[in-house]
Parts: structure tokens; C-alpha cells; sequence
């Protein structure tokens, strides 16, 4: 068996003692109300960040930085000038909102940089993290009729 230190055999020792005269009810002379209900108490555990760096609960995506993701939008019209490439717009459209991009080289929508625009995709430049990656949204092809 493990020795416990004087010490707190002498604080477990005053706490039993303390239990013992709650639980052994009201001293003489005193009789308890049976209509007032004991105050209760709630005692919780705060937690303040303050300085020194980030709460480290809060997500580091804000939830407008994150949409619209590259798989919500679909490619409407691209709309190139061959002479001058900075005058090319294209129209996108997100498909979880119905909400209308229209968008030049440079444009930023979320996380997602238009980085070039051709005559029948836009190249993109996702930021994630810190890292970068290109990806390309095209036109659904037409089919021709005879």
C-alpha cells in the first residue's frame, strides 16, 4: 500500500468532518423548512484568450471565404476578345445559389482567382493554406445538329 503524507491525511481528515455536521442535519434548536428549496450553484470553467495568439476553437476559414467552391460553378458564356485578352469576360453560374459571377482576369471570388481567360475555358488559381493550385472550368460541349 501507498503512504499518504500527514498533510493531507489531515485535510481529507477536516473535509469528512465537515461532510459529516451537513449531512447530520439541522443543529438543535433549529428546525429545517421543508418549503425552501437549498440554493444551488453552478460553477463552470471559463476560458478568455486574450493577446498572445489565436483562439484555437475558431476555424481558420471564414465561411464566405470558402464558397463558392470550384465543383459549385459551371462555365454559362465566355465572352474573348482575341486583340486584347484583358476585355474577356466570362459568366459563371453557382449551382447551389443560382447566384451570377460575371468575371475578368484578375477577378477574385472566394478562394478562387481568375487567372486567365480562353476562348472556351477560365483557369483558375485556388488558394488553400497557403499553397496554390490551377484549375480549369470549361464550356459543356454543344452538340451539332444536322
Amino acid at each position: 500500500m501507498r503512504a499518504v503524507s500527514p498533510g493531507l491525511a489531515a485535510i481529507v481528515l477536516a473535509l469528512v468532518a465537515l461532510v459529516g455536521v451537513a449531512a447530520a442535519g439541522p443543529v438543535a434548536g433549529q428546525e429545517r423548512d421543508s418549503t425552501r428549496a437549498a440554493p444551488q450553484s453552478l460553477i463552470r470553467e471559463v476560458f478568455a484568450y486574450e493577446g498572445g495568439g489565436r483562439d484555437p476553437f475558431m476555424s481558420l476559414l471564414k465561411s464566405g471565404d470558402v464558397r463558392p467552391l470550384i465543383s459549385d460553378l459551371k462555365l454559362t458564356t465566355v465572352v474573348y476578345d482575341g486583340r486584347f485578352a484583358s476585355r474577356s469576360v466570362a459568366v459563371l453560374r453557382d449551382i447551389t445559389n443560382r447566384r451570377i459571377y460575371r468575371v475578368k482576369t484578375g477577378d477574385i471570388i472566394g478562394r478562387l482567382k481568375v487567372t486567365q481567360i480562353r476562348p472556351r475555358e477560365v483557369v483558375f488559381t485556388v488558394q488553400e493554406f497557403g499553397f496554390e493550385r490551377q484549375e480549369t472550368l470549361s464550356l459543356a460541349k454543344q452538340e451539332e445538329t444536322p
